[in-house]
């Protein structure tokens, strides 16, 4: 069973079990819960910290946990219909009214139900995550000498260094700049080539969360349609004549969500049509480190490529670690990097020091290496798992491309399929999926679904999930 779900298993048990005791009644120990529910003591742990954070629960250090006192009568809520005007009342003044809506990204980032199967996740699943490594990284860097001052603004000069030699090229230490995570580095590199009102250029389809940070900036993303070897460049350079954008964003390895690989004879075209219209190209490498173990050599990033700092280069060590260590980079040549570097201090000072001396304690550490080669195998062997259960159970979903990384498929529906039906039907099966359109900032050409086979449990959790999902598709496509 998920850790997680067997956390919120147990929830639901200890809320039944409350209304046993009186308000301020002490709860059995944790020793007793554990034996009592055959749960491990950070399940227990965690579940009794869940119901302390909803009220239900008070702790008492040395003492044990409570059922909390009854609360009195909260006073009337008080009229908050004056916001709706006060929000939107700058929409008639702005060219591209902002948006602020994560429901794209929330798909991915919400945990499903209990017993519901995740293919709609977005990191590894625990099993596949390093907890060891990083637990002893982060016992490591507590002890380095001053590992809770504060930190350069730019980021540890050890950790720049290691990341500028993961782009390669000219990029160097100097050129690096540590953010808290890959959306935190979009983020600042489109608000910074970008100003509200200006279109941007995205790949079609592309990633929710950037499209999300395009639209809340008030930006207008503009899409540019990709095929199984990247963006087609032709329409890239349309794109940039009929719009006169200054920013392309671009995922060139592995992209998020068709798996697709920009071809050889693609990047230098991208580089020199971006050059010749005065644009940035956004590199968005966020999968390099989720490379599947039968991919064979991968390319450099386009940053390696670019003589005249073209490219602003963005990775992250979050998708391959944890969710929780959001430790990421920027990486750019020229006078944006100063432009760059403001908007990253006026955000956020600086990223926590505890968080980069583990993050460098984590990937000096021999046990680092392994961990990729581990997740190499995997994820392998789950993208084959899921591809043989799809190919053998759900034929008339479209698989147009099996990646050599990343962490996901994308299939086409057929035609007619109504994906909000087909979600629906497969959550009431057992499987929590994710829809097509957010990855879309125009009307998407057909419906689609992403699944993901990093976030599950293995091979016989996939073989399971496909089989929900089936019975969904029953249910919709006939």
């Amino acid at each position: 069973m998920h850790e997680r779900s067997s956390v919120a298993e147990l929830v639901i048990q200890l809320k039944q079990e409350l209304n046993r005791y009186s308000p301020g009644g002490k709860l059995p120990s944790s020793r007793a819960l554990v034996e009592r529910y055959r749960v491990s003591p950070v399940t227990v742990s965690r579940a009794v910290a869940q119901l302390t954070a909803e009220g239900l629960v008070v702790t008492r250090p040395g003492a044990g946990a409570f059922r909390a006192e009854r609360r009195s009568d909260a006073p009337a809520p008080g009229d908050t219909s004056w916001q709706e005007v006060a929000l939107s009342a700058d929409a008639s003044a702005d060219p591209v009214p902002r948006t602020v809506d994560a429901s794209g990204v929330l798909v991915t980032l919400a945990a499903p139900p209990p017993g519901v199967i995740e293919f709609n996740g977005g990191y590894l699943h625990p099993a596949l995550q390093p907890e060891r490594a990083m637990a002893a990284a982060l016992a490591r860097a507590g002890r380095r000498p001053g590992a809770w001052g504060r930190p350069p603004s730019e980021g540890l000069p050890e950790l720049r260094e290691w990341f500028a030699r993961g782009v390669g090229g000219a990029v160097g230490a100097a050129d690096v700049l540590v953010t808290a995570g890959g959306q935190s580095a979009l983020t600042t590199a489109l608000r910074a080539l970008a100003p509200p009102g200006a279109p941007a250029l995205v790949e079609s389809p592309t990633y929710p969360g950037m499209l999300a940070i395009a639209r809340a900036a008030g930006v207008r993303p503009v899409p540019v349609p990709m095929d199984a070897q990247g963006v087609r460049t032709e329409l890239l350079a349309a794109a940039f004549r009929a719009t006169g954008a200054r920013v392309f964003v671009c995922q060139p390895l592995f992209q998020n969500p068709t798996g697709a690989v920009l071809a050889p004879e693609r990047r230098a075209e991208v580089l020199r049509i971006a050059c010749e219209a005065g644009a940035f190209v956004i590199e968005d490498d966020f999968a390099r480190r989720l490379v599947h173990e039968d991919s064979g050599p991968l390319p450099d990033p386009l940053a390696a490529d670019d003589r005249d700092g073209v490219v602003v280069h963005v990775s992250s060590l979050t998708k391959v670690a944890s969710p929780s260590l959001r430790v990421g980079m920027l990486a750019a040549r020229g006078p944006v990097l100063e432009r760059l570097r403001a908007i990253h201090v006026v955000d956020n000072f600086f990223v926590p020091r505890p968080l980069q001396e583990t993050a460098l304690e984590l990937v000096g550490a021999p046990a680092w290496r392994r961990h990729l080669r581990t997740v190499a195998a995997e994820l392998k062997g789950r993208r084959d798992a899921m591809t043989a259960a799809l190919r053998l159970r759900l034929p008339e979903l479209s698989l147009p491309y099996i990646p050599a990384g990343g962490y996901h498929l994308w299939l086409r529906l057929p035609g007619g399929t109504s994906e909000t039906a087909l979600l629906a039907a497969a959550l009431r099966a057992g499987v929590a999926v994710a829809p097509g359109r957010p990855y879309f900032c125009a009307e998407p050409p057909a419906g689609y679904v992403r699944l993901s086979f990093a976030g599950v449990a293995g091979a016989a959790e996939i073989a399971e999930g496909v089989r929900r999902l089936r019975a969904a598709c029953d249910e919709t496509l006939g």
